[in-house]
């Protein structure tokens, strides 16, 4: 009797187990991500035309992997900022461009995981092509890293103009030999678009909008892509030619954190 009371207990022992881990894997599969507000939107669902290399959901960026929260390929902004956009497109198309933006909303997850990569000084796998001249140890200080960013208000995107017909850019592919971002146009990595002088995301005085080094057709894009976008109420970073914000914005004040999905805007894409 006594061993079968023994068997009894571990039996109701493995069960409690089980039992507990059930109920945290559904906890696990019942957690809700944030969702957006309502006056977010696709991109897509406002101006389709527009091309989206969203450099965050790859391995092509100055981190070298996929970053938190891109869930898609996906570009959401407010829809002040879409609206927006659009023009500026229309405005383009007549003159034989495309707009392609390469990031819009931001969530807060992924700046956090580029406050952390920023922190590893000693992950450098792709400085030979983002930041050739900058010590890493001073993104921070030198203002391209920051724990805050305004990408995740919704009304900031990076982008650049393609001229038409647009040819498609090829894959980065993982490993491949890197190339500084302010090497001329045929060295560095090749992107479609019109030549701003570096590429996207180039950790370097070069990509100030204005920088007096940067002249002739580079300048012309650079100003061709300010111009338009600022008759219609973005403003321009000035440390970086393709960084521009909606203004007014409708949440000046606020940093959001739903994941880069069509679920973060269920029902409204």
């Amino acid at each position: 009797m006594t061993r079968l009371s023994g068997a009894v207990r571990g039996l109701v022992t493995m069960l409690a187990a089980l039992l507990a881990m059930t109920a945290a894997s559904t906890t696990a599969r019942g957690h809700t991500e944030p969702k957006a507000p309502a006056d977010f939107v696709a991109l897509r669902a406002v101006d389709p035309t527009i091309i989206q290399e969203m450099r965050y959901f790859t391995p092509h960026n100055f981190v070298g992997e996929r970053i938190d929260g891109y869930q898609q390929p996906l570009c959401i902004l407010t829809r002040p900022a879409a609206n927006a956009l659009h023009k500026a497109q229309l405005k383009l198309l007549r003159k034989g461009y495309t707009l392609k933006v390469y990031d819009c909303y931001r969530p807060q997850r992924a700046v956090n995981h580029f406050v952390r990569w920023a922190q590893d000084l000693d992950d450098q796998a792709m400085k030979g092509e983002f930041y050739p001249n900058v010590d890493k140890s001073r993104l921070f200080e030198d203002g391209y890293i920051a724990e805050k960013s305004g990408h995740s208000r919704g009304s900031t995107m990076d982008l650049t103009i393609v001229k038409l017909p647009a040819k498609p850019t090829r894959p980065y592919l993982p490993g491949e030999p890197l190339v500084p971002c302010y090497a001329p146009k045929e060295e560095r990595f090749p992107d479609n678009s019109v030549d701003m002088g570096t590429g996207f995301d180039c950790f370097d005085t070069l990509s100030h909008t204005i920088d007096p080094r940067v002249q002739g057709t580079q300048r012309a894009n650079r100003l061709l892509l300010k111009s338009t976008l600022e008759s219609l109420g973005f403003v321009n970073l000035a440390e970086e030619w393709w960084h521009y914000t909606y203004k007014p914005e409708p949440y000046p004040d606020t940093y959001f954190d739903f994941p880069v999905s069509s679920k973060s805007l269920t029902g409204k894409h």
